[in-house]
This record gives structure tokens, C-alpha cells and sequence, in this order.
């Protein structure tokens, strides 16, 4: 009898135990954020996708009442970032800004990876996506996209391209270019698109391909010659798509994202979500994609992101396979 009222409080004891462990856990997700969260970023400071996870950082910060602070660590092509964010703890205080590169061309374009794009990541939510646009200098003797492929074909290798680094959406999107067009311009990586579009705007690079354009359009020191998208952008109506410009079947559609560590819990991730998707409605954000030559992402669930992520890798693989990029 002795043993059987122990062995019958110990199992109460464990009982209580196990609850207290599950209400514990199940509070700490309730209140979740009780501390500020860190959005890591791939790329350098000054560049369209630091931008992007600064803006949407600022208005994320307000509807969860905490701050969400934007870590830049750029290099290998958004790589580092990636293995740094897939390492981390699954608690929902460390996410990471997606795009194109971490979950789509890397896997292409290196040999191996430190990470595994789908399997090493919970999703959060789409941010926006963007069109690449082709810039040179305002002082550039290309006045339209046909003189530069006239120029290119004349002097195979004498101009070049500028890109945020190897691997970057604008390093595939001028090798992409180069395939298309029938050209060789040569291609010079800089850490992060805010150095290369200093460069560009400086006169030292020839051309760049890339998102978040029209700052430097209005700054009057680069010159829109082509918008890689389906239809022209409501904020530059006077820059032709690639299409009308004389280079069809050139789309370059890249996008912004949120994800978290693989198993952060589904509470949390609803709730980084529920964030998003309250500073995307914002008319102050919708105004400053729209400002920089994007375009604001509709809500969607982390599952609806996900599915999203799941189909288009296939398709960026493609593209790596079609330029011939390829990095070890």
C-alpha cells in the first residue's frame, strides 16, 4: 500500500511538474516579444535591402511594442548571415531578412551550402518584391538600352557591371543580361549595393541592375535606361520594361522576406507575422516602397510565404543555370 501511494504522489508530483513546464512555456509564447528582437541582413548598410529591413524594422517595432533591430552582415553573398540565423536559437528574438539569394540562387550557385534553405528556416511573411532597373551615370554616353548593347558588342569586356557581391540578385541579373543581350561586360562585386551604387554615382562603374532604384534616380546622378518587370512602375512611367526597350523575355522579379530559425514556435511566428502584415498596411510604408520602385507584398500567412519560397526555386535555379554563374 506504501508503494503504491508513493509511486501514486510521485506520479502527482511529475503531473504538476510537466504542467507548470507547459504553462510556463505557454505564458513565455503569450508575451511574446518581452525583449527586442534582432533582424539580421545579409547585405551592407545603404543598400536597397537594407533599406527595405529598416523601414520595415521601424513600423514591426511599434505594433509589437518592442524594438526590432537591424544587424547587417553582409558577405558571401547573404551566406554568412544565413548559417549565423539558421544556427540560432528558435525563440523568435533573432530573425533574418529572405531574399532571392538565401532561398533560391545560392543553393544554384554554390557547391555546398552551411545551411538548407527550407529545412533550416520557420516563415514569417513576405515583405514586398522589385524589379530590377538598369542604371548608368547621368553622364553616361548610353542614352537607351539599345546604345549599350550596341557599345557592349563593339568592345566585349571593356565595360562593366556593378553588383552588392558575388551571388547577389544583381550579380545574377547581369550575368543574366550578358546571356540575353549577347554581350560580355564584366562583372565587379562590392560588399553590398550601397558601395556600388557610390561607385556608379561617382562615374567609375559603367552599369548596375538593380531594386529600390528611384533614390538614386532622384538624386540626378544615375540615369534609368530599363525596368525588368511585365509592365512599367507608377513611380518612373517614362522608363520602358526591357521588353519595350528591345530585350524580351528579360524579368528580373526579386523579393523581401522575413523567416526565423527551423522550429520556432507556430505562436511566435503568427505573431511576427500578425506584425508584418500590420506594417505593411500602413500608408506610410505602401507610399515608401512604391517611392523606392517596389511594390508592397499582399498579406500572407507563413504558410502561403512558404509555398511561395517552395515554388520559385526551381525557376531561380534556372536563371543560375542560364547565365553560367557558378562559385565555389
Amino acid at each position: 500500500m506504501t508503494s503504491i501511494l508513493g509511486t501514486t504522489r510521485r506520479s502527482v508530483c511529475l503531473f504538476i511538474a510537466g504542467s507548470a513546464l507547459a504553462l510556463s512555456a505557454a505564458h513565455a509564447q503569450d508575451t511574446f516579444p518581452s525583449k527586442p528582437i534582432t533582424m539580421i541582413v545579409g547585405w551592407a548598410t545603404g543598400g536597397s535591402a537594407d533599406n527595405v529591413s529598416r523601414l520595415i524594422a521601424q513600423h514591426m517595432s511599434t505594433a509589437l511594442g518592442q524594438p526590432v533591430l537591424v544587424d547587417n552582415r553582409a558577405g558571401a553573398g547573404s551566406n554568412i548571415a544565413s548559417e549565423l540565423v539558421a544556427k540560432s536559437k528558435p525563440d523568435g528574438y533573432t530573425i533574418m531578412l529572405a531574399t532571392p539569394a538565401s532561398h533560391g540562387y545560392n543553393s544554384a550557385l554554390y557547391s555546398s551550402l552551411k545551411f538548407r534553405p527550407m529545412e533550416d528556416f520557420s516563415p514569417i511573411g513576405m515583405i514586398s518584391t522589385s524589379p530590377g532597373t538598369m542604371l548608368v551615370p547621368v553622364d553616361s554616353p548610353y542614352k537607351t538600352l539599345r546604345d549599350l548593347i550596341a557599345a557592349a558588342k563593339a568592345a566585349p569586356g571593356k565595360l562593366n557591371y556593378g553588383s552588392a557581391g558575388v551571388g547577389s540578385s544583381q550579380h545574377l541579373a547581369g550575368a543574366l543580361f550578358n546571356k540575353m543581350a549577347g554581350v560580355d561586360i564584366a562583372h565587379i562585386p562590392f560588399k553590398g549595393s550601397g558601395p556600388a551604387m557610390t561607385e556608379m554615382m561617382a562615374g567609375r562603374l559603367d552599369v548596375i541592375i538593380t531594386t529600390g532604384p528611384l533614390p538614386f534616380v532622384q538624386s540626378g546622378k544615375v540615369r534609368p535606361l530599363a525596368i525588368a518587370s511585365h509592365q512599367r512602375h507608377p513611380a518612373m512611367p517614362t522608363v520602358p520594361t526591357f521588353e519595350e526597350a528591345g530585350l524580351k523575355g528579360y524579368i528580373t522579379d526579386n523579393w523581401y522576406g522575413l523567416v526565423a530559425p527551423a522550429n520556432t514556435p507556430r505562436p511566435v511566428l503568427d505573431a511576427l507575422n500578425a506584425a508584418l502584415v500590420k506594417s505593411l498596411a500602413s500608408p506610410d510604408v505602401q507610399k515608401a516602397f512604391v517611392e523606392q520602385g517596389a511594390f508592397p507584398a499582399k498579406a500572407m500567412k507563413p504558410d502561403e510565404f512558404w509555398a511561395y519560397v517552395r515554388k520559385g526555386m526551381p525557376e531561380m535555379a534556372e536563371q543560375v543555370r542560364a547565365a553560367g554563374a557558378k562559385m565555389d
